[in-house]
């Protein structure tokens, strides 16, 4: 049966040092996150031969492009749902019983998407099926990634929520990569034939596989001992959670939703985008993009740690102001130096890589920002809302600058990271406990 961590004897909870139940928490939190974000993002890395094989076949290439990718953007905007009314629950009957459901709701879909007929068989059928099942997958990221991260910040002492946070991020970031590989190995052992005959399925069977094994990884997880004890003093929400957390926390949603726009800035742009914006813009060939950017995502899962360790040790706000400096610099260099030495593409690139960690900073932010009756739906309101917003138009808007500018990228990252220096003056300005009280009343 799982257990939840207890204080050492004469410890307070807050100072008792990670336990081996404490790492057995963030493992599985992490590993399990790594698996759904790979089965989200997988369709990105496959979109080509998506494109082809679910839209009519006479479709021009631009409309093709702009089906295949709206289809992938169909899923930021169901996160916000799901993840409000999961959160909802989360916050009423359990943190445990979201964090099992939303693999669970992430694995169905990626599995039945690899299995999926095509328009040559199915005809509208296919791209319509597809649609619902990406919506599915929107819905299930929607309640994971803010449900992870309250998750392993009510488990461990208050003194570790930033390394706890840091390492499910790093987890999540790590998706990305196993993603990326996995397109890249299909496409290497595959002919291209052979990939649009059946290859394109198996990192989608895959990712559906190791979900299931990862749904049953997290029965042996506990509940969190802060919801415990909330539910043995009779403590939690008695009206809608999201009711509470818009009339009574402004402050934390306005700061939390900042701190997402400035994280999708480093994801969206840094990890997702940078590729092709360098193939397109610097003449840079694909399998130099694709490898460098793997030797970013890979930086990123590291810094992501590294910043969570800098949070528990300086503070949130110190962490964050140095992170961003160190990215607006970082990101500067890539988009420079990469125009006049496209040999130093993989150097750059993972040194800014490393410095989108400082996204590791946000989630510890936004779980102390909350009390602990309304976190999951404080959470997952902000987060979810403003990475349907940013996360929504950052591509269309970044593409659009770069047309006029190859350096917008840059210049959009770094107006961002003035965006968290001015949250990071405000965090300085409150310190930690104040910024809670404030965000409480």
């Amino acid at each position: 049966m799982p257990t939840s961590p207890t204080p050492e004897a004469g410890q307070p909870a807050a100072q008792r040092p990670l336990t081996r139940q404490d790492a057995k928490t963030l493992a599985l939190a992490a590993l399990g996150g790594a698996l759904e974000f790979y089965d989200f993002i997988i369709y990105v890395f496959l979109a080509p031969v998506i494109g082809q094989l679910f839209f009519p076949p006479n479709t021009s290439d631009v409309l093709r492009q702009l089906q295949t990718f709206g289809v992938f953007a169909v899923a930021y905007f169901a996160r916000p749902l799901g993840g409000i009314i999961m959160a909802h629950f989360g916050d009423r009957s359990g943190r445990k019983r979201m964090f099992a459901l939303s693999v669970f709701m992430m694995a169905v879909p990626t599995l039945i998407i690899g299995l999926l007929p095509t328009y040559a068989t199915a005809g509208y059928a296919a791209p319509l099926a597809l649609l619902a099942l990406r919506v599915l997958q929107g819905a299930a990221v929607g309640g994971e990634v803010p449900g992870a991260w309250v998750f392993v910040s009510e488990h461990v002492p208050e003194r570790r929520v930033g390394f706890a946070c840091g390492t499910l991020t790093a987890g999540l970031t790590f998706g990305i990569l196993l993603g990326s590989l996995v397109a890249r190995a299909v496409n290497e052992v595959y002919t291209p034939e052979e990939v649009r005959t059946f290859g394109w399925r198996i990192p989608f069977i895959i990712g559906g596989v190791f979900g299931f094994f990862a749904v049953f990884l997290r029965r042996w997880l506990a509940e969190t001992p802060v919801f415990e004890e909330m539910r043995q003093r009779k403590a939690l929400v008695r009206e809608l959670p999201i009711k509470a957390v818009l009339r009574g926390h402004g402050v934390a949603v306005t700061v939390s939703m900042l701190l997402t726009w400035v994280l999708t800035a480093g994801i969206v742009v840094v990890i997702l985008m940078t590729p092709t914006l360098l193939q397109q813009h610097f003449a840079i060939s694909p399998t130099h993009a694709l490898k460098a950017n793997s030797m970013a995502t890979l930086s990123l899962t590291f810094g992501c740690i590294a910043f969570g360790l800098a949070t528990d040790r300086f503070g949130a706000g110190r962490a964050l102001g140095a992170g961003c400096i160190a990215l607006l610099v970082t990101v500067y260099l890539l988009y420079r130096g990469v125009a006049g030495a496209p040999e130093r593409l993989v150097e750059l690139y993972a040194l800014t890589g490393f410095c989108v960690g400082v996204v590791g900073v946000v989630p510890s932010v936004m779980v102390r920002a909350f009390p602990a009756a309304v976190r999951f739906s404080g959470l997952s309101f902000s987060y979810n809302v403003a990475y349907a917003i940013f996360g929504g138009l950052t591509p269309p808007v970044v593409t659009l600058l770069t047309n006029t500018n190859r350096l917008a990228p840059a210049h959009y990252v770094m107006a961002l990271c003035g965006v968290g220096l001015l949250v990071t003056l405000y965090l300085l300005s409150v310190g930690r406990s104040r910024f809670a009280a404030v965000s409480a009343s």
